[in-house]
């Protein structure tokens, strides 16, 4: 079994049909969201580097074919017709780290229509939850108005291949570090993280546990001072920050608040620690945060100097999901769209042009971009191949900034933010008028020949 079985079943008797029916020409399909969630003003466009992973190893082959018939209880031999498809089409796509908005292609795929159909499963899932979790997480950095925000999500994301995703979409949106290890060792980012409750419970004192970490780690270190009343957490943590050499303290130490009124608690925390002669040992809080809670800590005014966010970021809490679709634009060259009621599609291959302080336009792949700005989307794979290397962290860190720049400051609010409709150029208008115009034409031909309509069940306006 191969990732090419991770599809849904219609995938796999749409691919039937059109094979049968010799329908292999190209199709572009355009992958987007329709509308952005409730309290988002933008998204961050992520998942590409896994989809394009996804299609260049993309090949069905026997076990493949064997577990399709074996699902839908037919002869393998019925199958065959699958045996061998790869993935040979073209990318465009919007690069990792760059804001998009509704309606906005971020990617577009055009491949022969069997192929096209089949990937279209694996491609929704990943760029689908990776935009979503990239567009939290960048709200937490947005909120924490450059204190360092630091991920702490793995223990409760929907499995470890999504903590990981968290961890390394953190680091795309500028998150200091990680606590998922994997992820820090495989994309290169820090390592962060400090000890555990149950660390502290297991000796007699706070104290002998604060010292016994001491012991075993050089420093800096970060002791979790909440475990029993924090005050007092904090008061020994200070005694025992002060009996260690400055080397093993510091800079960089600091003590973690991880419940209660975390603004209240912090201020205390740095009264204490101030008068104990630690100015330079920090504040971390944790315990629940996202970017609505940051937002609250930094408007108070709290001596709060790391923001550990988990559990909240790492499902993106208040919007588990985007109103996400992959829907077919072109076929053998012939432009389609769908009319169905709140879910109209624009017809034909797209680009999206871009303008510092303009909307952007949504315009026709190939026409001139001098109107409206400089090209989104990119050539990111031809004949199946990738064009340049996969982007780095720090490539598309620098993406991000540049764009979040360039955003009106309502979209980037955390709270009521108000999102940018991107434009329409006037070919792709004109177009979407003429396919419509198309479709209509050929319904009432229809309805003529099947004798007294009925009540339209079909658009008859142009948006």
């Amino acid at each position: 079994m191969s990732e090419a079985t991770i599809t849904d079943l219609y995938e796999v008797t749409m691919a039937m049909s059109y094979l049968r029916e010799g329908m292999t020409g190209p199709a572009t399909f355009s992958l987007f969201v329709r509308d952005l969630p409730p309290d988002r003003g933008f998204l961050v466009a992520a998942g590409l580097e896994s989809g394009l992973d996804f299609l260049a190893d993309y090949r069905v082959g026997p076990e493949d074919v064997a577990d399709f018939a074996a699902v839908l209880h037919r002869p393998a031999e019925d199958l065959r017709p699958l045996l061998g498809l790869a993935f040979d089409g073209e990318v465009r796509a919007v690069p990792e780290g760059r804001v998009v908005h509704a309606g906005e292609p971020l990617l577009e795929v055009t491949a022969p229509l069997p192929v096209a159909q089949l990937v279209e499963t694996y491609l929704l899932n990943r760029l689908s939850h990776q935009t979503a979790i990239a567009s939290k997480a960048v709200r937490c950095v947005l909120a924490a108005a450059g204190h360092p925000v630091v991920d702490f999500s793995l223990r409760r994301t929907h499995g470890p291949e999504a903590g990981f995703h968290a961890a390394r979409l953190g680091g795309v949106v500028g998150f200091a570090g990680t606590s998922n290890v994997a992820a820090a060792r495989a994309e290169g980012l820090p390592a962060v993280g400090t000890m555990a409750h149950s660390f502290v419970e297991a000796f007699d004192s706070e104290e002998a546990a604060f010292r016994a970490f001491a012991r075993a780690h050089p420093g800096p270190v970060t002791l979790l001072v909440d475990t029993y009343d924090t005050e007092s957490g904090v008061r020994v943590a200070a005694r025992v920050l002060r009996d260690l050499d400055g080397g093993a303290r510091g800079p960089g130490s600091a003590v973690r608040l991880d419940s209660g009124d975390l603004a209240l608690l912090a201020g205390r925390a740095r009264d204490i620690l101030d008068a104990a002669g630690l100015a330079d040992v920090g504040i971390v809080v944790s315990g629940g945060l996202d970017e609505f809670a940051v937002d609250d800590l930094v408007r108070s005014g709290a001596p709060i100097d790391v923001y550990a966010v988990g559990t909240r970021v790492g499902v993106s809490a208040d919007a588990p999901y985007l109103d996400s679709a992959y829907k077919m634009v072109a076929y053998a060259g012939r432009p389609v769209m769908k009319l169905s009621p709140a879910k109209v599609t624009a017809p034909g291959p797209k680009q999206v042009f871009r303008r510092a302080g303009r909307p952007d336009v949504i315009g026709v792949a190939d026409e001139d971009p001098a109107p409206y700005g400089r090209p989104v989307l990119e050539t990111v794979m031809r004949d199946g191949r990738r064009t340049g290397g996969r982007a780095t962290l720090a490539e598309c860190r620098q993406r991000l900034r540049a764009d979040l720049a360039d955003l009106p400051h309502p979209a980037r609010r955390i709270r009521a933010p108000a999102a940018q409709r991107p434009l329409v150029s006037e070919r792709l208008a004109a177009l979407e008028e003429e396919v419509r115009g198309r479709i209509v034409r050929e319904l009432d031909a229809v309805a003529a020949w099947a004798g007294p309509p009925g009540p339209a069940t079909y658009p008859t306006t142009i948006r």
